[in-house]
């Protein structure tokens, strides 16, 4: 799985982040940008700004998606299939 924000979407709450803060993180412009392995990933709109969710937290994830005001987290699943070579 995988997770983005839309930053201009994004209202600020910082619902996203009570609801898992392994993968959201609040930057010091007040808008929620998704992190991995700890450091935001802070390319609003862009392809930096995907991050793969760790497997224990992606009903977190789901849940924030889920809580958002602002409808602006978006997942990616992604088949298993897709690893197999």
């Amino acid at each position: 799985m995988r997770v983005w924000i839309d930053q201009d979407l994004c209202t600020g709450d910082g619902l996203c982040i009570d609801h898992c803060p392994d993968v959201f993180v609040q930057l010091e412009d007040g808008i929620a940008y998704v992190a991995e392995e700890g450091y935001p990933l802070n390319d609003p709109g862009g392809s930096g700004s995907l991050a793969w969710v760790p497997e224990r937290s992606y009903q977190s994830v789901v849940d924030a998606a889920e809580a958002c005001p602002g409808e602006c987290i978006f997942i990616e699943v992604v088949a298993e299939a897709a690893f197999a070579a």
